[in-house]
């Protein structure tokens, strides 16, 4: 493989060049019609312009994988979103005769789908939640009736990522509604309206495993905590999780591995899971076969580029020929932690707007222990017909305490200058001061069940940041009044 067209845009895209430019291979970027202007195009070799317009153009499988011919590429790295999980679009991408950078087809066909994946883990031993799938509203309803009392469901998109096609639903007079939402959206982001049904664990914490295979052998690279996430979405992203148990952790690990292992898994992938509030008891959640937007801080703990890693499986290189056997796996030193910072505004009540505009003041922050991976700049104009992610700020401290890491986060936004659009800066400096984020005393329920209280510690942070700004100094302010 000589050269890597890079089928995604932003930082992520910006990311996969710099790891293609270190292992001394050529990169090629791509961009719709209204996305010239975004920083992906000018750090890639060479970049090729899509037709169309907005994410339609990114999802364009016939059009990329013709453009990759033509453009002289001979891989193919789809990043995470859009076509990341596609397998339709692998199997363009291998009759092509190019390589995709990521799982087999017939992987990202048996994790693709929610309920395959449940019993691909199942076979594996791994505890699953009570669940069902595919199911019509009428079963959802008699799922959820069926519960113990008290109990709720979750309704998600047998497709589904990113949080999107999910619902909580408590009540069975509330199904109707729930399901109607939740296909809805599974239609818009994955073309699938079908959907499956899960208990719902209440006060659980988000677990993840990232694995790496050759198609043979299944290493783990330790796990990550994501309990910080609103409405299914994650914000703040730990490796390690500081609160599992040893022998808790190593069972994870251990199921992860098995997964993996039976999917004869090829690439970069991870596997989720829930650990329940008693710190003992945990279950497979999903199986994402992509590059994971918060794989920054499993590379800072280890020292590991996990993207160069995918490059040199995707060219056949084995675990052992990479040093990447189980015995070789580094202990994780100390903690790195990272936060999304998104344009974006928050109502009184805790609801998001998405926001954007021209960023008049743009500067990430820097210094030891600091990584910012970003698609910002000043005098860029932001595109509201993509995700809001503007920057990932990622901290890493040596030190066994987890406090450590938080504090060097926040610090880290604090230097942050963002102006020109609303972002979540101040909304993340008021989380990473809670003194609970700090004891990593939260579940997956932590950010929606104190919305309102969270957004006005953030007002807080932003009439301080106003009134000890500079004279003639634009502070960097996130919250919208």
């Amino acid at each position: 493989m000589h050269t890597v067209l890079i089928a995604n845009r932003g930082e992520i895209a910006i990311r996969i060049a710099r790891a293609v430019a270190d292992a001394g291979l050529q990169s090629i970027a791509i961009y719709s019609e209204d996305d010239a202007n975004s920083l992906h195009v000018q750090k890639a070799d060479r970049a090729v312009a899509l037709e169309g317009r907005g994410a339609r153009a990114y999802l364009d499988i016939e059009q990329i994988v013709a453009l990759a011919k033509q453009s002289g590429a001979d891989g193919v790295h789809p990043g995470y979103g859009f076509l990341s999980e596609n397998a339709a679009f692998a199997r363009a991408v291998e009759a092509a005769g190019l390589t995709f950078i990521g799982p087999s087809p017939e992987t990202l066909d048996a994790f693709g789908d929610k309920v395959k994946a449940r019993a691909l883990a199942e076979s594996c031993g791994a505890p699953l939640l009570k669940g069902a799938g595919p199911v019509d509203a009428e079963t959802a309803r008699a799922f959820l009736a069926g519960l113990p009392a008290g109990r709720a469901m979750i309704i998600k998109a047998v497709s589904g990522g990113g949080g999107r096609g999910m619902r909580l639903v408590r009540e069975v007079a509330s199904v109707a509604e729930a399901f109607e939402r939740a296909s809805s959206e599974a239609v818009s982001a994955f073309g699938n309206p079908a959907l499956y049904v899960e208990e719902f664990l209440p006060n659980a914490r988000h677990v993840e495993v990232q694995i790496i295979g050759d198609g043979e052998a299944v290493s783990h690279l330790w796990e990550r905590e994501c309990s910080l996430q609103r409405r299914h979405q994650k914000v703040v992203e730990i490796a390690p999780s500081p609160s599992l148990k040893p022998e808790v952790r190593q069972r994870i690990l251990d199921a992860a591995v098995l997964i993996g292992r039976a999917a004869a898994y090829r690439g970069l992938g991870t596997m989720e899971f829930l650990v329940a509030d008693d710190g003992e008891s945990f279950c497979f959640m999903e199986g994402n076969a992509r590059l994971q937007v918060e794989h920054t801080v499993t590379e800072e703990v280890l020292g590991l580029d996990l993207v160069q890693a995918q490059l040199a499986v995707a060219q056949g290189q084995t675990l052992q020929a990479l040093g990447l056997t189980q015995d070789k796996i580094p202990a994780c030193r100390g903690f790195a932690i990272q936060a999304r910072v998104n344009l974006e505004s928050y109502a009184p009540d805790g609801s998001v707007r998405p926001g954007g505009g021209q960023l008049t003041a743009f500067a990430p922050p820097s210094g030891p222990g600091v990584r910012t991976d970003t698609y910002g700049y000043a005098g860029y104009r932001t595109n509201p017909a993509f995700d809001s992610l503007i920057a990932k700020v990622i901290c890493h401290s040596p030190s066994p305490h987890f406090g450590d890491a938080v504090r060097r986060l926040r610090r880290a936004l604090g230097d942050m200058t963002l102006a020109g659009a609303p972002s979540n800066l101040d909304y993340l400096l008021a989380l990473l001061a809670d003194e609970r984020v700090v004891a990593n005393a939260v579940d997956t329920r932590f950010l929606d069940d104190n919305a309102e209280a969270l957004v006005r510690a953030a007002q807080a942070v932003s009439a301080a940041r106003r009134e000890h700004a500079s004279p003639g100094q634009e502070a960097a302010v996130g919250v919208a009044a």
